[in-house]
């Protein structure tokens, strides 16, 4: 059922968001706006922000953010409608009877049903490995070095030869061939009919937190390809929203978990007594794993393959995991490739100790970064600096931007001083603060203007809801048809609509996003900041922005402008002239940010 706009922007607006958060976080009032210490990740200068005139949240560390319903969300693992429950009944408001209707019915059958035949389906495979025709896969295993009882807790199993005796097992127990279908066990072509999709393979059960079968893996005995196979998405099994083995490290009691790439990898770590290790599902690491990894601990430590491929996934992983508020290090395993290589080669103690020593996945992306470029060059040392300073855009928390700059300075003997004025120089120019590492070639530079104009579209939106009185003068030069970004164009649209009828409101805005992921990035976009001091500096990054959002805008209309619109020609000589009277100085902007 879903409930009115009206009902729910009720719900919110008679639950102060200040009031909700106080109960969860120790909040200290500093202007005109609440700080304290994030409940999403560890940290130990507040960096976490309540805004009572925006009823929003967002910190600056992690990129946590949203209104009343996305805090109780994010924080208490809710559904929308269970954090809408709470704060109806928390300010005491009835709501409606709920009915579930039968499509839902019908949903909640089926997933039940995939469950049953995924349970069925490990036993299935765990009986076979046992049996005389199991032999090679048991032999792979012990081969392998891995005990009974890690075999045994892991649930592995054994598809045989016969491509077809699940299938039969399964119809013995009157499923459907629909069902079985759906249950991704099987593929289906004209001339075989219904197959095994899983045969001579070792078999590793895929499971969710809570124990349940939602999918498997298969590893191919002998040299057939690909070596690995793994269930489709089905109903029920989402590889980009479930680790491998978190089922069992969730529940360790260790003070981080460890991200690896592969079953075996968990296996083997798992069995030397590092119960704390998860691995993706044969894909990079997705933002809703990075998620999902946050609500059982605040650090990550990353132990990808050492080869090239390995450090491209650690660098695709790190902002994943820093945006999800999870502090992170990379493991260093040369000269071995992988856990189970190392373990075997150097023992525990000596795993152990590479884990106390890793490294911090700032400094890990700088040593990367640094492969790039000819640090013997003057030209490519100093190209090395810029693009570090840029990097460091990132952290909004000036005590957490300084503690970086010391490091850094400190690593590359570079006066922290003059880092510090590049990183403030770069914060001027506008330039977006995560951008990707620029090549000596250059050819990505067309991808860092573009970055800047995204950025300036974020602190305008910032901008014209922290200080609504420049809405008016702003509205003369930018229109929401100047935000070229999807997202920024439709958050635009609606805060115009909202300025027209007299309210602003970005709370009740971050109502029509349902989906998590675009909630934290609207957040986002209300909470856009560069380190500005005096006045004079205020001033200037307002014409800027406003200048560099036009000079955008201008090229993307003049891009899809048909030869034939004559009147699009001239409203576009109209604005080409206007930015330049702007940026000559032939008008002022009597408006500044105080």
């Amino acid at each position: 059922m879903r409930y009115s706009d009206d009902l729910i922007e009720e719900i919110r607006m008679r639950n102060d968001i200040v009031d909700v958060i106080s109960g969860y976080v120790k909040l200290q009032r500093k202007g005109s706006s609440y700080f304290g210490l994030c409940p999403f990740h560890n940290e130990k200068s507040p960096s976490f922000s309540v805004s009572p005139s925006k009823q929003m949240y967002y910190c600056f560390g992690c990129g946590a953010g949203g209104n009343v319903f996305t805090f109780l969300m994010e924080y208490e693992n809710y559904s929308f409608m269970e954090a809408l429950r709470v704060l109806a009944d928390r300010a005491g408001i009835q709501l409606p009877q709920q009915e579930y209707s039968q499509e839902a019915k019908e949903q909640a059958d089926l997933k039940a049903t995939l469950l049953e035949v995924n349970k069925l389906a490990a036993k299935y495979y765990y009986y076979q490995l046992r049996r005389e025709g199991g032999a090679q896969g048991m032999a792979y295993l012990k081969g392998r070095e891995l005990s009974e009882e890690t075999i045994n807790r892991f649930g592995l199993g054994y598809s045989d030869k016969f491509s077809n005796d699940l299938y039969r097992y399964l119809k013995s127990k009157n499923y459907s061939d629909e069902i079985l279908r759906q249950s991704g066990l099987f593929n289906v072509d004209e001339r075989r009919g219904m197959y095994d999709k899983f045969w001579n393979r070792v078999i590793f059960p895929i499971m969710d937190v809570n124990n349940r079968v939602i999918g498997f893996g298969g590893r191919v005995m002998g040299d057939a390809k690909p070596k690995y196979l793994n269930s489709p998405e089905t109903k029920i099994f989402d590889k980009s929203r479930n680790l491998y083995g978190l089922n069992i490290a969730r529940t360790s009691r260790k003070k981080n978990l460890i991200i690896c790439e592969g079953y075996m990898d968990v296996i083997s770590m798992h069995q030397a007594g590092f119960n704390n290790a998860v691995a993706s599902l044969g894909t990079a690491l997705t933002s809703q794993q990075a998620s999902l990894l946050k609500r059982y601990t605040d650090e990550v430590l990353i132990i990808y393959d050492s080869d090239e491929a390995g450090v491209k996934a650690a660098l695709r992983a790190i902002p994943m995991l820093k945006t999800a508020g999870l502090a992170t290090k990379v493991i260093n395993l040369k000269p071995y490739k992988d856990p189970d290589e190392f373990i075997k080669n150097m023992g525990k103690e000596a795993f152990q100790e590479r884990l106390d020593q890793g490294m911090n996945s700032f400094m890990y992306e700088l040593h990367a970064l640094e492969q790039q470029y000819d640090m013997k060059d003057p030209q490519g040392k100093t190209d090395f600096f810029k693009e570090t300073a840029r990097k460091m855009l990132r952290f909004e928390d000036e005590i957490e931007r300084n503690n970086y700059i010391q490091a850094v300075a400190d690593s590359y003997r570079i006066e922290p001083e003059n880092l510090r004025k590049m990183v403030n120089r770069m914060a001027m120019q506008g330039v977006g603060i995560q951008e990707p590492m620029k090549p000596k070639s250059g050819q990505n530079r067309p991808r860092e203007k573009q970055d800047g104009y995204e950025m300036s579209q974020k602190l305008m939106l910032t901008w014209l809801t922290s200080y609504p009185e420049i809405f008016g003068q702003v509205s003369q030069y930018i229109s929401p048809d100047d935000f070229t970004n999807p997202l920024y164009h439709t958050v635009a649209e609606m805060l115009y609509r909202q300025y027209s009828d007299g309210e602003l409101n970005p709370a009740r805005l971050l109502n029509n996003f349902t989906d998590s992921d675009e909630q934290k990035e609207v957040a986002a976009v209300f909470n856009a900041r560069i380190p500005l001091e005096t006045e004079e500096e205020r001033k200037k990054a307002l014409l800027d922005v406003i200048c560099r959002l036009k000079e955008n805008s201008i090229a993307h209309r003049t891009a899809q402008l048909a030869p034939t619109d004559m009147k699009g020609l001239m409203e576009l000589m109209e604005s080409k002239k206007k930015l330049e009277d702007l940026k000559a100085g032939r008008q002022y902007l009597h408006i500044s940010l105080n």
